[in-house]
This record gives C-alpha cells, sequence and structure tokens, in this order.
C-alpha cells in the first residue's frame, strides 16, 4: 500500500507524493511517483504523463510520511467536551 508523503525540496513549495517504501538511506536518490502540489493540482516542471520521479539527496530538505486512514483509527485524538 503506498504511503503519502510531503516533500520540502529545495528552493521549492512543499509537494506530495506516493511511495511504496520507506527510502533506502545507502542510496543517493529518492524515488516516488503521483507528485502534485498540497492542493491536488499538477505540478508544472513535470513532464505530463511521467510515472516516477527521481529526486537526488542532496536537492530534499526533508520528508514527512503522512499517517494512513487505517492508522488514523488506531490513533486515540484527546478532546475536550463543553
Amino acid at each position: 500500500m503506498p504511503k503519502t508523503v510531503i516533500l520540502h525540496i529545495l528552493n521549492e513549495d512543499p509537494i506530495l507524493a506516493d511511495m511504496e517504501d520507506l527510502p533506502d538511506p545507502t542510496a543517493i536518490y529518492f524515488a516516488c511517483n503521483n507528485l502534485r502540489k498540497r492542493d491536488g493540482k499538477p505540478v508544472t516542471y513535470l513532464t505530463p504523463g511521467a510515472k516516477t520521479i527521481l529526486f537526488p539527496w542532496s536537492r530534499i530538505n526533508f520528508i514527512e510520511i503522512m499517517v494512513t486512514a487505517e492508522e488514523r483509527r488506531e490513533v486515540i485524538d484527546f478532546f475536550r467536551e463543553s
């Protein structure tokens, strides 16, 4: 099941992507697919129809790995009753 991540690329706006597995720390690139802006619009600097994109680690500031719907159900949220 693919994980949704937010890529923070140097000098770019954050973008959403899907990845199958966590990246290998020994690799020189990060592979992902289904890149889109945070509002769901396509990324303008990619060619339409590109399936997998490889980013060198030197261009990535950090990656946020988002929780899936199944993982969110397991988390107990704290709330205040009024």
